[in-house]
């Protein structure tokens, strides 16, 4: 048995796919990166994950916080939907992982309703929902 290229098992246009999983990845480092320069900005100790007089940092946190609570969702549908179609998810991917950074900043304010400027994101996340359902009723040849 020989060793297979990575270009005999992916479609070529996965690489895209991969270039958004990196920068994904970009986005949680980065979020967690503001959470722990807020920890010390507003004294906030492990292992509380809240605090009770720093609304500021009670939001920082609840963005890198939310993130982590919808990324592994996220991430089984881009996968899927980038098997199947590889730039349209990746198209996909890069809106929701942008509105993720919106959504933060929004956050940031102090003001938890401005980060409503990430809803957007909807779009890149329902999309690879619904581009890995298309994906399923192919291959069970309904579509």
């Amino acid at each position: 048995m020989t060793a297979r290229s990575i270009s005999e098992i992916l479609p070529q246009d996965f690489a895209y796919v991969i270039l958004t999983f990196i920068y994904s990845y970009v986005l949680l480092m980065y979020l967690g990166i503001n959470v722990g320069k807020a920890r010390k900005k507003y004294n906030v100790k492990y292992p509380q994950m809240y605090s009770d007089k720093e609304n500021v940092f009670n939001c920082i946190q609840r963005a890198h916080q939310n993130t982590l609570e919808v990324y592994p969702g996220w991430l089984i549908f881009q996968l899927i939907a980038g098997l199947a179609f590889p730039i349209s998810a990746s198209v996909l991917g890069v809106i929701w992982v942008t509105s993720r950074f919106s959504y933060a900043h929004g956050y940031y304010t102090g003001d938890p309703q401005k980060r409503m400027r990430g809803t957007y994101g909807y779009i890149g996340l329902l999309g690879v929902l619904i581009l890995s359902i298309t994906a399923a009723l192919q291959l069970l040849h309904i579509v």
